[in-house]
């Protein structure tokens, strides 16, 4: 069953405060009308169920094509990461400047891996 793609164009990301920076420099911060924005910024206090809660609402916006998240963020979330299967938003981990990618962690590659029988 194919999802419809039309009228997804937007990057969201839910990340550190150096991930986010760096993705509102490159012009893609946006705050909707109705004051709904596409970046999470998540630091050491943060509860899982608030990024859970956030992950939720982006991920059911159909303005969002791609959802960028710090692998060591999503780590927090792994049951909620690990259940996501819809293809559009698309989700992509992301290394953090103190955290580097493993591509061990990362659903999506597990998932593409036993699907081509590795």
């Amino acid at each position: 069953m194919a999802q419809n793609q039309e009228g997804r164009n937007l990057l969201a990301i839910i990340g550190d405060e150096d991930s986010i920076t760096g993705v509102l420099l490159a012009g893609v911060g946006q705050v909707s009308s109705n004051q709904k924005k596409n970046f999470v910024i998540v630091d050491a206090k943060t509860q899982p169920s608030t990024i859970e809660a956030a992950f939720n609402e982006l991920t059911s916006r159909k303005d969002i094509a791609i959802l960028l998240i710090n692998q060591h963020i999503a780590e927090k979330i792994r049951p909620t990461m690990d259940k996501y299967t819809q293809t559009f938003p698309t989700v992509l981990e992301i290394p953090s400047k103190d955290h580097p990618y493993d591509p061990s962690k990362d659903s999506i590659l597990k998932r593409v891996q036993k699907l081509v029988g590795d």
